[in-house]
C-alpha cells in the first residue's frame, strides 16, 4: 500500500515554549476556586515576561474555543507546550518573577477581588489559607494576608479600602470588573488580563438605587482615561448589563466582556503568522447591484462574539451565516483572530460589533465624543476586512422592555463615520430603525431566535411575520441568540415554504439597499 507522507517539523531547545494546564469545571470557593485564582494569578504574572502559560477551560466554560485554538497554536504556528498538573508545578516551573503570595479570606470573596489587584502590583500570586504551606515551600513569602481584614464590613467599604491603598497605582487605561457568577462561585477568566495590566478590579454596582455602590462606580469610571477600557462583566447579582454598559458609555469607556474572557495575557503577545492579512467572505463585487425576486428573504447573524456557542459545533459552513467579530481581539488575541479568519468557510461571513470599539450604548455616549468611537471602530472595521457593522442600543433599559431603536443624529453618525460599509445592522430583540443611503442600508432584527423556543413555533413565527409583512421582496432579518448552533437554525429554515429563502448577509443588505421596501424610520419619529 502507499506509503503515508510524513513531514517533520524541527525546533530549536527553547525556541516558542510554553506551558499548558487543563483547568476542571469546579469553581467554588470550597472546591477547586482557590487553585484556579492562584493559577490565573500566576499566569498574570509569568506572562509578563513573554508568553508562556496557558489555560484550557471545560467544556462548559462560555469561551468554548481554548482547546481548538491550542491545537491552532501547536499545528499551524509550531508552538510546544509542556503540560502541568498543579499549582505546585506551576510554582516549581515559574518560580522566579514571584514576588510573594497573598492570602485572600474565603469567608469574604470580595477579599479575593481586592487581592487579585494587589497581586498585579505586587507580582505576588493570590491564595487561600489552605495553599499557605505551598507557597512556603516555594520559599515565598507574604505580601499581605486579608483573613479578618473585611469581616462584616459591605462592598462599598471594602473597595474604598483597596481605592485608598492601590488606585493612584493601578492602570488609567483599564478596569476589570470582576463580576458574573456570584456567591459561592467565581469564574475569573479575565483576572490574567487584569493583573498583567496592573488594573483596578472590583464588581461594583451600576443599579442607581444602590446609591453608596452606584457613586463609588462613577467615581472609579470618572479617573479613567476616556476611551479606555472595562473589561470583565457585570455583577449577577447587583445589576444588568444595560446598566453597566449605560453607565460605562456615559464615561466614554468601551467594555470587553466577559468575566470569563481567557488567556489574553498570553493570546495579546502572539502576533499573526508572517503575511497573514484578514480577509472576509465577500459575496458581492463592488459595484455589483443583486436583483431580489418576489419572495421573502432571509439572513441570520450569531451575536455575542466568535467564542460563545456555535463556533465549534456542527454545521458550520453548511448554509450562509454571520457571525459577530469581537474586533478589538486584532490586537487582544491576533492569533486567535487568525484561527478564526482561516477556519471559516465561505458560507462564514464577518461583521463588525458591538455599536464601537468596544460594547457601548451610542445614546450614552456624549454626544462630542461619539464622533471618535465611530471612527476607532471604523480603523478596526479596515484591519479585519469588515464591511458590515452592528449597533445594539439599550440606554432606556431592559432588552424586552427599552427601546433599541436610534435617533437620526446616531445613525447619521454611523454613516458618516463609515463611508466603506455597505450596511448597518441594529437591535437585539426585534426594532424599528430602518434607513438606506447611496444604497447602503440600516435594518433593524425583525427576529430573536432563543435558544429555547421550539421549533416549529419559531418556524411559525416567521411565517406570521411574512403575513404581516405582505410587500415583496420582504427583508427579514434574524437575530440568533449565543449557545445555539446551526443545525438547530437549519431545522428552523427547513420548515419554512419556498418562499423564503436564506441569502447570505451582504447579498441580504445588497438587494435591500437597491429594491428598499421597508419604511424610513428612526426612534425620534423622523421620516
Amino acid at each position: 500500500r502507499k506509503e503515508q507522507e510524513v513531514t517533520y517539523t524541527f525546533r530549536r531547545t527553547g525556541a516558542d515554549e510554553a506551558w499548558v494546564m487543563h483547568f476542571e469545571n469546579d469553581w467554588t470557593i470550597d472546591g477547586k476556586l482557590p487553585e484556579h485564582a492562584g493559577l490565573i494569578s500566576l499566569q498574570g504574572i509569568v506572562n509578563r515576561e513573554k508568553p508562556q502559560l496557558y489555560f484550557v477551560y471545560p467544556p462548559e466554560w462560555d469561551f468554548k474555543f481554548t482547546p481548538s485554538v491550542l491545537d491552532f497554536l501547536q499545528n499551524d504556528r509550531f508552538l510546544g507546550f509542556t503540560e502541568l498538573n498543579s499549582l505546585d508545578s506551576a510554582i516549581a516551573q515559574f518560580r522566579d518573577p514571584l514576588k510573594g503570595y497573598i492570602v485572600w479570606d474565603k469567608s469574604v470573596r470580595t477579599s479575593l477581588i481586592v487581592a487579585f489587584t494587589l497581586a498585579g502590583l505586587t507580582d505576588a500570586i493570590v491564595i487561600s489559607e489552605d495553599e499557605i504551606p505551598l507557597a512556603e515551600s516555594h520559599g515565598l513569602a507574604l505580601e499581605h494576608d486579608f483573613r479578618g481584614q473585611f469581616t462584616g464590613q459591605s462592598d462599598v467599604e471594602i473597595y474604598t479600602w483597596a481605592y485608598e491603598a492601590y488606585w493612584d497605582r493601578c492602570s488609567r487605561d483599564y478596569i476589570v470588573w470582576m463580576g458574573g457568577e456570584h456567591g459561592q462561585i467565581m469564574k475569573p477568566g479575565v483576572a490574567d488580563w487584569g493583573i498583567y495590566n496592573r488594573a483596578f478590579f472590583t464588581d461594583l454596582s451600576a443599579r442607581p438605587t444602590d446609591v453608596e455602590e452606584y457613586q463609588m462606580t462613577r467615581k472609579l469610571l470618572s479617573e479613567q482615561n476616556k476611551f479606555s477600557f472595562v473589561f470583565g462583566w457585570h455583577s449577577y447579582k447587583k445589576d444588568t448589563e444595560e446598566q453597566h454598559v449605560s453607565l460605562t458609555s456615559q464615561y466614554s469607556l468601551r467594555v470587553e466582556g466577559l468575566h470569563t474572557l481567557p488567556n489574553m495575557s498570553f493570546s495579546s503577545q502572539i502576533p499573526p503568522s508572517p503575511g497573514f492579512v484578514f480577509r472576509n467572505n465577500h459575496n458581492v463585487k463592488p459595484g455589483e447591484k443583486k436583483v431580489p425576486k418576489e419572495k421573502v428573504y432571509i439572513a441570520c447573524i450569531q451575536t455575542d462574539c466568535l467564542g460563545i456557542g456555535g463556533w465549534t459545533e456542527p454545521g458550520r459552513g453548511e448554509i450562509p451565516y454571520a457571525w459577530e467579530v469581537t474586533m478589538n481581539w486584532v490586537w487582544l488575541a491576533p492569533a486567535m483572530m487568525e484561527f478564526f479568519y482561516k477556519q471559516a468557510t465561505p458560507n462564514d461571513y464577518f461583521v463588525g460589533a458591538l455599536s464601537g470599539p468596544g460594547y457601548m450604548y451610542p445614546r450614552s455616549v456624549p454626544e462630542e465624543d461619539l464622533p471618535v468611537m465611530v471612527e476607532k471602530a471604523h480603523e478596526l472595521m479596515g484591519q479585519l476586512d469588515l464591511k458590515v457593522f452592528e449597533i445594539m442600543e439599550y440606554t432606556d433599559g431592559g432588552f424586552y422592555s427599552g427601546s433599541p431603536d436610534l435617533p437620526k443624529r446616531i445613525v447619521d453618525a454611523y454613516y458618516d463615520g463609515m463611508p466603506e460599509a455597505i450596511g448597518l445592522i441594529n437591535g437585539y430583540a426585534p426594532a424599528y430603525t430602518f434607513a438606506v443611503r447611496d444604497g447602503r442600508p440600516l435594518i433593524s432584527y425583525d427576529y430573536y431566535l432563543s435558544p429555547t423556543q421550539p421549533e416549529a413555533d419559531a418556524a411559525a413565527d416567521l411565517e406570521e411575520l411574512a403575513v404581516v409583512n405582505p410587500k415583496r421582496p420582504y427583508f427579514l432579518l434574524v437575530h440568533v441568540r449565543n449557545f445555539s448552533d446551526i443545525k438547530r437554525v437549519q431545522r428552523v429554515l427547513n420548515r419554512l415554504p419556498s418562499e423564503f429563502e436564506l441569502v447570505a448577509l451582504d447579498t441580504f443588505l445588497n438587494m435591500a439597499g437597491n429594491t428598499p421596501t421597508f419604511v424610513e424610520r428612526y426612534r425620534d419619529g423622523e421620516k
